[in-house]
Parts: structure tokens; C-alpha cells; sequence
């Protein structure tokens, strides 16, 4: 594997001789590599010639100083798994590499960035629309891998790489969970033993509500529903919901009836940490679209 520091080098060596015409992956990360992001990796490894991780810890999609401080970083370990999940480059630029001096462009994205994640933490899909459609420009891939843990934002990627004309393919893969049902995260390494028992409930509940929906006939009011499983996650669980929400998984706008289609959205905070995570309820002859917009 080849470590790239460089975005001129990178395109320089993806565009030179020895890679013309090969099928380039791209995996997007920020580092402190678990499961989940060696399954983007493998699953990139079948569909491409090359792949290529990019491993940046993105500070424009950061709201919160301390959060940004704190996000778990493990360089040495993540070039050891990303080689052993056969990457070919992996390319990790500093912060001056991707913002210069003088760098003064954002990519905006509409409404589907603005509710839940949007909501709380100002700014950040315009972060992240921002740094992915920069590393899009840099790879130049045919496709990019994203993990649904992060639903919203694969809603967000596709809709901008779909008003902006991009030609790349967007692949959404499923989330990776521990065996109790965690969705797995870099930011688990910062619960103690407590609040990672306690972190479990929020995917049992969803769950739960899931069932619950799929039991109700179509047009039938949620509110009673999601009000009763955030209940259950303050209650019984001992979590801090910011939001717990059901929406259409195409578009995230906010449903307030059962629908043929819906996805449940959730962020918590437990032991001083925030974590997300989403489960989509479809009836059986509905078919998903991994990841919505476009």
C-alpha cells in the first residue's frame, strides 16, 4: 500500500500510465478504523482495480472544538488495516493540504441538510458536502462508499453529487454492528463499561418501534409511537435523546403517519458521548434504495 500526503501527487499517480483505465473505489474516512470501514474497503476491493481510502479527520464538520480535540486518531493502526483489506493508496492530507490559505468556497445543500444532524450541529453537512465533493474532484473515482450508520449524510452526498452532475456512482452499505446491536463507530472507543451497556438500547429500541410501525396500517398517526420509545430510551435506558424522528428515506422529510416507507433517525448522548444511529422501515414489497436522493 502506498501513502499519499499530496493531492497533487495523488491525481498525478491515478492519472499516470500505470493506472490508465483502471476502475478506481474511493472510501472516505476519518480514521480509527473499525469493521465497519474495512467492509467499505473490501466491498470496494471486488467492484475496482484500485481503492483508495482517504483518511482525514475533516475540521470544517466539526461544530464543537472539543469534539473535534477529542475524535479518536490511530494512524499507525489504520495503515496496518487498510493494508490488510488490500487498499492500495491510502491518502492522508493535512488540513492546510484540503483548506489552504485563502480558501473561501462551501458547498450548501438544501433542506435535507438542515433538519437532525443539521439541526444540532450548524454547518457541518456544508463541511462535509464540501470536503467530499474535494476529494471526489481529487480521486476522480467511479464509485464512492459510504456505511448507512451515517444515513443522513448519504442522503446529503447523493443529493449533491446529483444536483452538481457528478459522475460518480454513490454505494451505501449496511450498517456494521456490534454483537448486542451497537452501531459501530470510532466513537465508542470513548465509552467506559457503563454507558457502552447502556449505548446497546437505543438500537433495541428502534427495533422495537420499527415493529411497531410496520403493525400500524399506512396513514396511521406516529406521534404516540416515537413519543413512547423516547420514553424508553430516557427511562429505561438512561440515554439523552436530541432527537428521535421518522422520515422519508429519499427526501428525510420529517413523517408524521405511517408510510409505505420510512426511516427512524435517533442521536443520544451517553456518558458524554453522542452517538447515532437509524433503522429503515419498509413493508416487504417496497423495494430500498440504499441511501436515498437521486
Amino acid at each position: 500500500m502506498k501513502a499519499i500526503r499530496s493531492a497533487a501527487v495523488l491525481r498525478d499517480t491515478l492519472h499516470g500510465p500505470r493506472y490508465e483505465k483502471k476502475r478506481i473505489g474511493l472510501v472516505p474516512t476519518m480514521g480509527a478504523f473499525h469493521a465497519g470501514h474495512l467492509s467499505l474497503m473490501r466491498e470496494a476491493k471486488e467492484e475496482h482495480h484500485l481503492v483508495v481510502v482517504s483518511l482525514f479527520v475533516n475540521p470544517t464538520q466539526f461544530n464543537d472544538p472539543e469534539d473535534l480535540e477529542q475524535y479518536p486518531r490511530s494512524l499507525v493502526d489504520d495503515m496496518e488495516q487498510a493494508a490488510a483489506a488490500g487498499v492500495d493508496i491510502l491518502f492522508h492530507p493535512t488540513a492546510d493540504e484540503i483548506y489552504p490559505k485563502g480558501f473561501d468556497t462551501r458547498v450548501e445543500v438544501g433542506d435535507i441538510a438542515r433538519r437532525f444532524e443539521g439541526e444540532g450541529r450548524p454547518g457541518h453537512f456544508s463541511g462535509v458536502a464540501t470536503v467530499v465533493a474535494k476529494l471526489l474532484n481529487i480521486v476522480q473515482p467511479h464509485s464512492a462508499y459510504f456505511g448507512l450508520k451515517d444515513y443522513q449524510q448519504s442522503v446529503v452526498v447523493r443529493r449533491m453529487v446529483a444536483d452538481l452532475n457528478l459522475p460518480v456512482e454513490i454505494v451505501a452499505m449496511p450498517t456494521v454492528r456490534e454483537p448486542d446491536g451497537l452501531a459501530m463507530s470510532s466513537r465508542n472507543q470513548r465509552l467506559d463499561r457503563s454507558s457502552r451497556a447502556r449505548a446497546a438500547g437505543l438500537y433495541r429500541t428502534l427495533r422495537r418501534l420499527r415493529d411497531q410501525l410496520l403493525a400500524h396500517e399506512v396513514g396511521a398517526p406516529a406521534s404516540a409511537i416515537l413519543t413512547a420509545g423516547r420514553g424508553d430510551l430516557e427511562s429505561e435506558h438512561g440515554l439523552q435523546v436530541e432527537y428521535l424522528a421518522l422520515a422519508a428515506p429519499d427526501t428525510l422529510a420529517p413523517l408524521t403517519a405511517v408510510a409505505e416507507a420510512m426511516v427512524l433517525l435517533a442521536a443520544i448522548t451517553v456518558g458524554g458521548v453522542r452517538l447515532i444511529d437509524n433503522v429503515e422501515v419498509r413493508r416487504p414489497h417496497v423495494r430500498a434504495k440504499a441511501g436515498g436522493a437521486g
